[in-house]
């Protein structure tokens, strides 16, 4: 097995960044096939899921563009196939937190955070299972663009509460995913409209929602920002049981001015006037582009597309549909180009070469080691995404984790498979107390790559099929002649252009 070379491995980042692609499968121009071929295919499942089989991508080659769309499409769902964990059924609030002498506010958190283990691992199983990986992959794109997080919500039924809710709409209406959204009771709490009160305004959800959520920067005033909040104020949560309450009585009904409009202006009349701005779904679609296209969305294309949004009235598929059938989606310049995310890479490997699992609990933990802790993202931004996903420590871990994975050998013990030196892995586990860490080490004993039933199933094609599912583009380092079984699995995986989509 070749030598891990992380620092030289860090170096190939800036390439990547030139568009690796380019040099690795060829010119810019845009596909001409009529129909997908195989390569085609293997790009459209790899950025509208996580990783594909060899059998999903060969049901996709010979449609056209538009056919393989809507087939996508037609079998997207708004409801998870993976029942939710029972402890996400019973609400306990944090309110009285304050009241609990130290051992008791230990124990809650403790429970909170056991809890939050098993809401992460429930979300990866359904990203394993799903008919629908595209789904799967809207609803994490939407709780990057809608965020809140646990550490400031600490209620992991309220971030349960609020996964479903943004799977529900992942591919439907943006306008009514919006004012529910802005509902939402992790919303509430993570953006502090419960404290946002007549004659004491807070103003964070009304920047939040202009800045991050609809408009973007350079598009409102600080005028409109407070005027704004004025509108918002008496939306609060029920703390008993952790629903929406609107509270009259600390509603601001004076007249306010936001974006030009004025009059007694409530917190959804402020949706519908960012809706109906133009710089709206230009900035929605500018965000569908990054995600699945390129990092340099093309201003004209995003322009066309958003105004057929807008038309459409911001069906979330038609601008969806209109990204994956375009010629930018398919250049050779646009491909393997994204870097996975944590979960794409965790998900996406064990999907892609069938690997069984038990719990996972420590898929939690390594993607969160990685840099992608699930209902945690590192602040109201979300995860910036890009090469931030890569620097010196999480390529190691990413290529560690590989590398053990495909070792060939048992996973029993703590460090079969979890990266070295991760500092909140760590943290995690010491949380899960001794019943969790026995639980975490039969989960690892759990996981099982059967790699002769996987190549097996290749036939004569292998040889050539494996690099083409597995990787993105060409390898950076070409194959040693003869190649085959685990070594080649091993030796394509730790290539850099395995970390590429």
């Amino acid at each position: 097995m070749k030598r891990l070379r992380a620092a030289s491995d860090i170096g190939w980042w800036n390439r990547i960044a030139c568009g690796l692609a380019t040099a690795v499968v060829g010119s810019a121009a845009a596909v001409a096939a009529p129909v997908l071929d195989f390569d085609d295919a293997r790009h459209l499942l790899s950025r509208t899921g996580f990783g594909a089989t060899e059998a999903e991508v060969q049901a996709f080659v010979g449609l056209s563009r538009e056919q393989a769309a809507d087939r996508l499409l037609r079998g997207a769902r708004s409801e998870a196939v993976t029942p939710p964990p029972a402890s996400v059924e019973r609400f306990e609030s944090p309110r009285g937190l304050k009241r609990l002498d130290d051992d008791e506010r230990k124990d809650f958190m403790r429970r909170q955070f056991l809890i939050s283990v098993e809401l992460r691992s429930w979300w990866l199983q359904e990203m394993l299972v799903t008919p629908s990986p595209l789904t799967e992959r809207m609803t994490l794109f939407w709780h990057n663009h809608f965020v809140s997080g646990q550490e400031k919500v600490k209620s992991p039924v309220l971030m349960y509460r609020q996964n479903v809710l943004l799977r529900r709409y992942a591919l439907g209406n943006f306008g009514k995913l919006l004012h529910e959204i802005a509902r939402d009771p992790a919303m509430v709490v993570y953006l502090d409209s419960a404290q946002n009160r007549k004659a004491q305004p807070n103003e964070n959800f009304a920047r939040e929602v202009m800045e991050l959520f609809t408009l973007g920067e350079g598009a409102y005033t600080e005028r409109d920002v407070k005027e704004a909040a004025r509108a918002f104020t008496g939306w609060s949560i029920e703390p008993e049981d952790g629903t929406f309450r609107y509270r009259r009585f600390q509603h601001d009904s004076g007249t306010k001015t936001v974006l030009g409009r004025s009059g007694n202006l409530d917190g959804d009349d402020v949706l519908d006037i960012l809706l109906a701005q133009p710089r709206c779904a230009e900035f929605i679609v500018t965000k569908l582009w990054r995600e699945f296209v390129s990092t340099e969305p093309d201003p004209r294309e995003v322009k066309r597309i958003a105004e057929f949004f807008r038309l459409n009235r911001y069906d979330v598929r038609t601008a969806l549909r209109l990204v994956l059938v375009s010629d930018a989606f398919y250049a050779d310049a646009n491909r393997a180009v994204l870097i996975k995310s944590p979960v794409e890479l965790v998900v996406g490997t064990l999907r892609t070469f069938d690997v069984k699992t038990g719990d996972l609990a420590p898929f939690t933990f390594l993607t969160a080691a990685l840099g992608q802790n699930l209902f945690s993202p590192p602040n109201v931004k979300g995860w910036p995404g890009g090469e931030a996903w890569i620097n010196s420590t999480t390529l190691l871990q990413r290529k560690q984790f590989l590398e053990r994975l495909f070792r060939g050998q048992d996973m029993r013990g703590t460090d079969g498979m979890m990266p070295r030196g991760g500092p909140r892995l760590a943290k995690g586990q010491g949380k899960m107390g001794g019943e969790g860490r026995q639980r975490f080490l039969q989960a690892l004993s759990d996981i099982d790559f059967d790699a002769d039933a996987w190549l097996a199933s290749f036939g004569a094609a292998g040889a050539t099929r494996i690099p083409q599912l597995v990787l993105a583009a060409a390898p950076v380092e070409p194959q040693a002649a003869g190649i085959g079984g685990l070594e080649l699995i091993r030796d394509l995986t730790q290539d850099p252009v395995y970390q590429l989509k």
